[in-house]
């Protein structure tokens, strides 16, 4: 997919939202959903999107949006950080196919890092385990300020 273009309403963060589909949640608002990433490239990474904005990336979406989700960004790192402890964390936000976007809604990864630990590519079949998001997800709720 290019960088314009029409939303599909069917893209999997958007059934996520209207509930068709399962996630495991951190937390949310009424602009905001995070949750754990079902095909994670390390321990705890996270989504952020707009549960209210249907720009598909980055160059579409409304400064208002875009300010309420960048905060929630902020916010969820800042759990991630108190939770987990990493050595850093990398934050990414893709746009368009070229540039790595595989879910053409407006989302942000974060992905805490340890000096020891690789971390695996983006969209790797590897899918984790269901309990074991939840207690990370637990773990990271728990940490929010």
């Amino acid at each position: 997919m290019s960088l314009s273009g029409a939303y599909d309403p069917d893209n999997i963060f958007a059934r996520i939202l209207r509930g068709e589909v399962p996630s495991v949640k951190v937390w949310e608002d009424d602009h905001v959903l995070a949750f754990m990433d079902v095909f994670p490239q390390s321990e705890g990474h996270v989504l952020v999107i707009s549960k209210t904005s249907t720009a598909r990336n980055l160059l579409e979406v409304d400064a208002e949006a875009l300010s309420r989700l960048t905060a929630a960004v902020q916010r969820t790192a800042r759990a991630v950080e108190r939770a987990l402890s990493p050595d850093g964390i990398s934050m990414m936000q893709f746009n368009g196919e070229a540039g790595g976007q595989t879910v053409f809604h407006l989302h942000f990864h974060i992905i805490p890092r340890w000096m020891n630990r690789p971390m695996d590519g983006h969209a790797q079949p590897r899918m984790a385990d269901t309990e074991g998001l939840k207690a990370l997800a637990a773990r990271i709720a728990a940490a929010l300020d």
